[in-house]
């Protein structure tokens, strides 16, 4: 059985769990999420984010085993899902992340 391409996916800090509090990964206006996925394996991996449309949000190319680490920053209020995908030969690897941004901080 082959090893999964990515070891461990994190956002903002954390390791990514879907089940946990999605308060703690949210974000505000302007305020960057970090994406990050430790990858395994050997070569080179492309490495996409994506949003539901399909639209690339970012983009970069990782030497294997290795971190692939960017920032997305929105300037409107709600929630958006994004696809990270990530290629290498043969082997690919899609998960799915709901980011949160709210229009002000908030109080109390």
């Amino acid at each position: 059985m082959a090893k999964p391409l990515i070891k461990l996916l994190g956002l903002n800090g954390l390791q990514y769990n879907p089940n946990r509090d999605p308060q703690v990964y949210r974000r505000c206006i302007n305020e960057p999420f970090r994406i990050q996925a430790l990858l395994d394996g050997a070569g080179e991996a492309r490495c996409l984010i994506e949003d539901a449309q399909g639209h690339p949000l970012a983009e970069a190319t990782v030497a294997l085993p290795g971190t692939f680490d960017c920032k997305l920053a929105f300037d409107t209020p709600g929630s958006r899902v994004v696809s990270v995908r990530i290629e290498s030969g043969d082997r690919s690897a899609l998960e799915t992340l709901r980011l949160d941004v709210l229009e002000r901080a908030w109080i109390g």
